[in-house]
């Protein structure tokens, strides 16, 4: 009895832990099986991989499950893997594909299929040990659980940081996938609805300017002449959508130039500065320009500013953008002025996006790019 009673607290939660094994791995096994079999089994018909990626998104849990027990009874503190990349909206076939290729489930289901001999054998040899061989039995449990530590880190644990940033890319990617077609939706609507129609307009004024050039010169000049106003305004149209895809400007003179012709538009002053000792890589330039022109834009809409500031500077390997304003304040990520699509935006490739904008004022944003060397420009492109 006293040799019992001196039995560490740890020690008996490790014969715990090994005489529970049985039971858990059964359950584990037979989940396995179960869904592997059925899934894969039906996966010529529709409700086959469906099955399928339901049972591994289920295998998580089971995970969820072996890691609780194991910091339980074990010790072994382990951090729960990153969620899936599941987004509101994405559809069936995004949630299918993301759930049949999920390293932390398939590696759960590893971890329950070879679990039941293990189970088997921990559970007999500790339950002998308990009755037959007490003397050794601390000796045997720590051997035992030593081998159920290991399982435990090897497969039920996240791939550190590389299977993180995995998960993170491929949400990223879908962001950066949504924001282009968007962008090309709005473009092809700007077309339709402005420059399109207006230069079909023109040329039916045309035609008709053209029939009565002999009958009546003095209206045909006159529809000519309205034509030719008409022309201008296409073209600024067509100028305004060349800007919103990427400006001359940008690509001619860089950052501080363009972001001025955006603040002189701006309906504050704004005090524009950029302190860059080289231009950074074009893609992280026309992301910083298209940044602070939403920003401006939020800026002149929903602020009451009477003025604004942008701050545009490098700072080891990081591009940092700044906007402030002397507004009321009260922006949020979630309320509708697009502040949570530039977030997504700058999350994309790998930048940072931070909001402080208490009531009253005053509203200051601060964004991350990572900086990426310009590259040369290669002598037949010029």
């Amino acid at each position: 009895m006293t040799a019992r009673m001196a039995f560490g607290r740890q020690a008996w939660k490790e014969v715990a832990h090994l005489l529970t094994d049985f039971p858990m791995a059964l359950i584990g096994f037979i989940y396995v099986v179960l869904t592997v079999s059925v899934g894969v089994g039906l996966s010529v018909t529709v409700v086959g991989l469906p099955l399928l990626a339901a049972g591994l998104a289920g295998a998580r849990q089971l995970g969820r499950l072996e890691r609780a027990r194991a910091r339980a009874l074990l010790g072994v503190r382990i951090e729960e893997p990153s969620p899936l990349p599941h987004r509101l909206g994405a559809g069936f076939f995004p949630w299918l594909w993301t759930g049949l290729k999920d390293p932390v489930a398939w590696r759960t289901m590893l971890y329950g299929f070879i679990r039941l001999p293990w189970g088997i054998l921990t559970f007999a040899v500790t339950l002998v040990a308990v009755v037959v061989l007490w003397p050794v039995l601390g000796y045997i449990t720590r051997g035992l659980t030593t081998v159920d530590r290991a399982l435990v880190r090897s497969l039920l644990a996240p791939s550190d940081e590389l299977e993180r940033r995995v998960t993170e890319l491929e949400s990223d990617r879908s962001v950066v996938i949504d924001t282009a077609a968007a962008d090309l939706r709005r473009i092809e609507r700007d077309l339709h609805d402005g420059a399109q129609a207006r230069l079909v307009a023109l040329a039916m004024s045309l035609g008709l300017a053209k029939e009565k050039l002999l009958e009546d010169p003095e209206a045909a000049a006159a529809m000519v002449d309205e034509a030719h106003g008409e022309v201008k305004l296409a073209l600024q149209e067509l100028r305004d959508l060349a800007r919103g895809i990427h400006p001359a400007v940008l690509t001619d003179r860089g950052l501080d130039a363009a972001l001025s012709a955006v603040a002189s538009r701006c309906t504050v002053p704004v005090r524009v500065t950029v302190d860059l000792p080289e231009r950074p890589a074009e893609a992280m330039e026309g992301i910083a320009y298209f940044t602070v022109s939403e920003l401006l834009q939020n800026v002149s809409k929903h602020s009451r500013a009477r003025a604004a500031a942008v701050d545009v500077w490098r700072s080891d390997d990081r591009l940092l953008i700044q906007v402030t304003d002397d507004g009321q304040g009260g922006a949020r990520l979630d309320g509708g002025t697009g502040m949570a699509g530039l977030a997504e935006r700058l999350g994309a490739v790998d930048g940072l996006f931070v909001l402080d904008s208490p009531a009253g004022g005053p509203t200051t944003v601060t964004a991350e790019l990572p900086w990426r060397r310009r590259e040369a420009a290669h002598p037949a492109a010029r």
